[in-house]
């Protein structure tokens, strides 16, 4: 023993600061009292942002780690507060994101007596924490905590340690504890290298490419750094480029071979030709969507690539699998195949991807009619920075910002995508400025979404972190209201609809600049008003108050006389303002192919699935 002493609760901190840890978000509160006296000590480095909710503490935190990779730490009482937590934590578990979460529990000598607020809180988080403990005794605070953080960064995953009141308070020896002085292992920490493919897998994958008939690319998170590398390769192929959402921004919106990602929430592209594919080149990618709506059940090739072993296979039968960095696979792939000069096939592609971007160029720079949310996305692009990090909510505000913001490498986009947990934009948009302070951030959501934490706007602006909220108001639960129309046999819309509210006052009450937008010659001078109001410092909402209509559904066209009758093709094209959008069928048959999906009968001159 040494007479050199550290209270508990200070010694966890210090172990935080050695994985470079500096930010804990949360609500202050009784069970937390140990911990809160140790960040109040002149010694600590780590900084407590306050937030309104708990939900927001761990929302932030997670999304902090998507767009920086530098880990937080979130906190909650025992109790209530500890339950607060679990939306936060249920969507990094979901995306794979480090986050140490802290539960406050009562006093140890008040455990197990079923005292106020007590619970068994950490049952609550077996099924997705990658680390799940009690601290015992004092002594072991600073060793649990590297321990928790050590396993969330190496399995990517959430850490949950719950802490007794009293064990921040007590004091235990510095140098002496455990057979050692307290200690980060943060400083020699290390992260597996990145592995290239083996050869074999190489030649293998590039015999089938260079058969293939139809290929595709399907580009999913791991190629984010990547993307002028697939690009590159997509031209060699005549590959066309498929996303999944989340790696959207992998890639130049300008991309003549960018398809899109498939599904709903999706480009009409994407859709096209992953139905029509032969070959894919599926590429650190788990996209769930692709193997349960049977996007690809016409393939007949499938080339996987992921670092993470137990991902091969998993979303369909692999003809080769690669474990491998997709960089460096991609890389030895360029290297071996052989450029293809002609392709009736990505010609096809490419006219149907333009036909698609001038669709959607032609309903973001409309000069008439009610706003909607496409003039509204127009200006977003033209106002934000080259860099600007965006925030997505959940619901159609996901499905439009995959089709309408312009974004290429340099730009980062993240949202809630496999959990979907909506009202995360605001903790998103706290997390980015927390570690990009000098980088422009929209918050981009609906006002379902937004009015579930639009309390903590005066947390950005407490903490002087500019950043610029558009709300889509359409009165309105848009996504699950337009899934209602195409599943349900009977349909209340004041299950879905709701009042409106003047976001604006909201925001202004708290601190923040408020805007309101209602028609389309007053959208650019609003954003650009927003915009010069983000650049004075301030936190800004702009309340866009859109239609209702729903966004075009990709994923139930009627464009195609062979599937729809000329009544149907006629109404639907003029709902969603469509009469230039074409079948996929006319351009293949254009460079002289048949579609695999609708076929011929030669009776009727029918078409079906």
């Amino acid at each position: 023993m040494s007479d050199k002493k550290i209270t508990a609760g200070l010694a966890a901190l210090k172990v935080m600061e050695g994985w470079g840890i500096d930010t804990m978000y949360g609500i202050p509160s009784g069970t937390l009292s140990g911990l809160m006296n140790a960040m109040s000590n002149p010694e600590n480095n780590i900084k407590f942002i306050q937030v309104k909710h708990e939900e927001v503490g761990s929302m932030a935190a997670a999304m902090q780690y998507k767009f920086s990779g530098k880990m937080a730490v979130a906190v909650g009482s025992g109790g209530p507060g500890a339950t607060h937590l679990i939306n936060g934590l249920y969507d990094a578990a979901m995306d794979a994101t480090p986050v140490l979460a802290i539960l406050g529990s009562k006093p140890s000598r008040e455990l197990g007596m079923d005292s106020f607020q007590e619970l068994n809180q950490n049952p609550m988080y077996n099924n997705i924490a990658v680390y799940n403990k009690r601290v015992a005794v004092p002594e072991q605070l600073p060793y649990m905590i590297d321990d928790a953080i050590r396993t969330a960064i190496s399995k990517k995953g959430v850490a949950v340690l719950e802490i007794p009141a009293d064990f921040g308070f007590a004091e235990i020896d510095a140098e002496m504890n455990y057979a050692n002085p307290i200690y980060s292992s943060g400083d020699i920490y290390k992260e597996y290298k990145p592995v290239a493919p083996e050869a074999a897998d190489v030649d293998a994958a590039v015999e089938i490419l260079k058969n293939a008939k139809r290929p595709v690319i399907y580009a999913g998170f791991g190629t984010i750094g990547h993307g002028e590398l697939v690009q590159e390769l997509s031209r060699k192929l005549k590959a066309p480029v498929l996303t999944t959402a989340k790696s959207y921004e992998a890639f130049d919106y300008d991309f003549e071979g960018l398809m899109g990602s498939a599904g709903r929430v999706a480009w009409k592209s994407g859709n096209d030709v992953i139905f029509e594919a032969d070959t894919v080149l599926f590429i650190g990618n788990n996209y769930p969507f692709s193997q349960v709506e049977n996007f690809m059940a016409g393939v007949k090739h499938f080339i996987q690539i992921d670092s993470n072993p137990a991902r091969l296979g998993r979303r369909h039968k692999a003809d080769v699998a690669m474990l491998a960095d997709a960089g460096l696979a991609v890389k030895a792939l360029l290297e071996k195949v052989e450029p293809v000069a002609e392709s009736a096939w990505w010609n096809a592609a490419l006219k149907d991807a333009q036909n698609w971007r001038d669709y959607m160029h032609k309903i973001e720079t409309k000069t008439e009619g009610p706003l909607e949310a496409y003039q509204v996305y127009n200006a977003i692009n033209k106002y934000a920075d080259e860099d600007a990090i965006f925030s997505i909510d959940v619901g159609d505000t996901t499905q439009m910002s995959i089709r309408h913001l312009h974004m290429t490498p340099k730009n980062m986009w993240r949202t809630s995508p496999l959990f979907a947990t909506m009202s995360i934009a605001i903790p998103g948009g706290i997390g980015a400025k927390n570690v990009f302070p000098d980088r422009q951030v929209f918050n981009i959501a609906g006002d379902g979404a937004f009015a579930m934490t639009d309390s903590d706007i005066v947390t950005a602006v407490r903490y002087n972190m500019p950043v610029i909220n558009v709300v889509m108001t359409n009165t309105q639960y848009g996504f699950i209201k337009d899934k209602y129309e195409d599943t349900n046999t009977y349909r209340n819309d004041e299950i879905v609809d709701f009042g409106d509210v003047d976001y604006a006052k909201i925001a202004e009450a708290q601190g923040a600049v408020d805007l309101t937008v209602n028609s389309i010659a007053d959208i650019d001078k609003v954003m650009q008003e927003a915009v010069d109001y983000y650049k004075q410092g301030r936190v800004v909402v702009v309340d866009a108050k859109i239609t209702k209509e729903r966004p075009i559904p990709v994923e139930g066209l009627k464009l195609d006389p062979a599937l729809a009758t000329e009544e149907e093709i006629k109404a639907f094209k003029e709902r969603f303002d469509a009469q230039e959008l074409v079948p996929f069928r006319k351009f293949l048959e254009e460079e002289g192919l048949k579609s695999q999906v609708v076929k011929v009968n030669d009776e009727d001159t029918k078409y079906n699935f």
